[in-house]
C-alpha cells in the first residue's frame, strides 16, 4: 500500500458531529406544504434537538457534471402512488427550483443558524428517479461506470469552488464523492455468477481510489472520503487508501432480515411471496397482485433510477402497519442478543479500521434499518433505545460524528420525538 498522509480535520470544526440525515429530501421535498419548504425552520428545528450537522445529497454531478440546464429542476414522486407508502419517497408536492440557487439558499441558512454540511452524492442510487425526465439519469448512465468516481471528484471540486466563491465553504464538514458506494450504479460491470459483495467491494477500490486523488489534486487541504452500507468487515481491505475520514452506516436489521428472507423482498417482483404475506395478515386487504403494481407508462426508467427493490416498494405501499409492527415486535426478542453483539462489534471494527489509519470515524446512517414510512418501530421502545445504545457506543469508541438515527429528520415522524434527539445528542457531546 502506498503511504497516504491524511488530511487533518479542519481547526474550525466542532470536535463532535450531531448529524441529522437529510439526503436528497432537502431539495426533492421543498414544494407546498413539504418538511424543506421552509429551510429556516428546518436549520431551526435541527438546532433546537441538538444537531450541529446535516449530510446531503448536494447533486454534485447535476449541478456541475452534466451539462444540462439546471435552472428549472422539476421533481415529483415516482408517479402516481407508486412508494409513496415508502420511507424517503413520499413525496406529497411537486416542485421547479434553479439547483444552483438552492445549493446556496442552503449553505446561506447553514450558517446563519452555525450548522455544518457534509456534502454528498446519491445521485448513482436514486436522486435522479424524482426527475419529471430522464436526462439527469441518461446523462449519469452515459458515463462509462470506470470514470463515474472521476466525474463525481471534479463536480464536487467545482462545487466546492462554487460555495468558496460565496464565502460559504466554512460550512462543510468533509466531502463524500458518493453514498454507499457498493450498492450503487458504480459497480456496473463487476458483478458476475459467483461474484460475492465483497468481491465488489474490492474490484471498486481502484475507481474510487482515482477519484480520491482527483479530488484531492483539486483541494488538498479538504477531507474527501467515501461511504459503505453496514461496516464492510470482510473486505475492510477494499477500502481506499485516500480516504480522510472513516464513514459508514451500521444498518443492523437483524428483525428486518426475518421479513426479508420471509418474503423474499430483495428478488424479483414476481418472487414475491404474496401468499405468506397475506397468511401473516400483513398486507392490506386490496392489495393487488406484486407484478401489477408499478409506475405509470413511460416512467418505467425510474425503476432503474432508483436501487430499492420492487418487492420491497410493494410491501411497504400495501402494508397494514399496525400488523407490521406488531410483527417485528413479536418476533425482535429472537434477534435482541445478536443485533446488540452486531452493533458493537461493527462498531469496534470501524473504530479499529479508523484508528490504525489515523483518521476519525463517523456514523452517517445506521441502527435498525429500512422500515415502511408510517412504521414507529424505531421512534418505540425497543427502536428508541437501540438510539440511545448505538450513540453510546458511537462516544464509546471516540467518533468524530453521529447520528441519533436515520429516520431522525425533517421528513420523518421521528422528528417529533424532541425529546428522545436532544438526549442522544447530548450524550454523544458529553465529556
Amino acid at each position: 500500500m502506498t503511504f497516504y498522509t491524511p488530511v487533518p480535520v479542519p481547526a474550525h470544526l466542532p470536535s463532535k458531529l450531531t448529524i441529522s440525515l437529510w439526503d436528497f429530501s432537502w431539495y426533492v421535498r421543498t414544494g407546498s406544504g413539504e418538511p424543506f419548504e421552509d429551510l429556516d425552520r428546518a436549520f431551526a428545528e435541527a438546532v433546537e434537538r441538538g444537531y450541529n450537522t446535516i449530510r446531503i445529497c448536494a447533486m454534485p454531478f447535476l449541478l456541475f457534471g452534466s451539462g444540462l440546464d439546471t435552472s428549472a429542476i422539476s421533481l415529483d414522486r415516482l408517479g402516481g402512488g407508486y412508494a409513496q407508502r415508502v420511507r424517503w419517497y413520499d413525496v406529497t408536492s411537486p416542485t421547479t427550483f434553479d439547483g444552483r440557487d438552492q445549493l446556496v439558499a442552503l449553505f446561506e441558512a447553514a450558517k446563519r443558524h452555525d450548522v455544518y454540511v457534509i456534502l454528498s452524492s446519491w445521485e448513482y442510487q436514486q436522486s435522479s428517479s424524482f426527475s419529471t425526465d430522464r436526462s439527469w439519469f441518461d446523462a449519469l448512465m452515459a458515463v462509462d461506470p470506470g470514470d463515474r468516481a472521476e466525474r463525481l471528484a471534479d463536480a464536487m471540486a467545482d462545487l466546492v469552488d462554487f460555495l468558496a466563491e460565496r464565502d460559504l465553504d466554512d460550512r462543510i464538514a468533509f466531502t463524500e464523492l458518493h453514498n454507499e458506494v457498493q450498492w450503487t450504479h458504480l459497480t456496473e460491470g463487476l458483478w458476475s455468477d459467483g461474484v460475492t459483495m465483497d468481491d465488489v467491494i474490492v474490484a471498486l477500490e481502484p475507481r474510487l481510489e482515482r477519484g480520491l486523488l482527483r479530488f484531492h489534486e483539486r483541494h488538498p487541504a479538504r477531507p474527501c472520503t467515501v461511504n459503505y452500507s453496514r461496516v464492510p468487515f470482510g473486505a475492510m481491505r477494499g477500502i481506499p487508501n485516500s480516504i480522510d475520514v472513516l464513514v459508514t452506516h451500521p444498518y443492523i436489521y437483524g428483525v428486518l432480515d426475518e421479513v426479508t428472507e420471509a418474503f423474499n423482498l430483495r428478488g424479483a417482483v414476481a418472487d414475491f411471496d404474496k401468499a405468506a404475506a397475506d397468511a401473516a395478515g400483513l398486507l392490506l386487504p386490496d392489495a393487488p397482485e406484486p407484478t401489477d403494481w408499478t409506475v405509470p407508462p413511460g416512467s418505467e426508467w425510474k425503476l432503474e433510477a432508483t436501487i430499492v427493490g420492487k418487492p420491497e416498494i410493494y410491501m411497504h405501499d400495501w402494508i397494514d402497519i399496525e400488523a407490521f409492527d406488531r410483527y417485528l415486535y413479536e418476533r425482535y426478542g429472537n434477534h435482541h442478543i445478536e443485533m446488540v453483539r452486531i452493533l458493537s462489534t461493527w462498531i469496534d471494527v470501524a473504530a479499529d479500521h479508523a484508528a490504525a489509519r489515523g483518521i476519525p470515524c463517523v456514523f452517517g446512517e445506521g441502527w435498525v434499518g429500512y422500515t415502511p414510512r408510517e412504521s414507529n418501530f424505531e421512534e418505540g421502545p425497543i427502536g428508541a433505545e437501540f438510539c440511545r445504545l448505538a450513540v453510546s457506543e458511537s462516544r464509546r469508541i471516540d467518533a468524530w460524528g453521529t447520528i441519533v438515527c436515520s429516520n431522525a429528520a425533517p421528513h420523518h415522524t421521528m422528528w417529533s420525538d424532541v425529546a428522545l434527539q436532544q438526549q442522544c445528542n447530548a450524550l454523544f457531546v458529553s465529556p
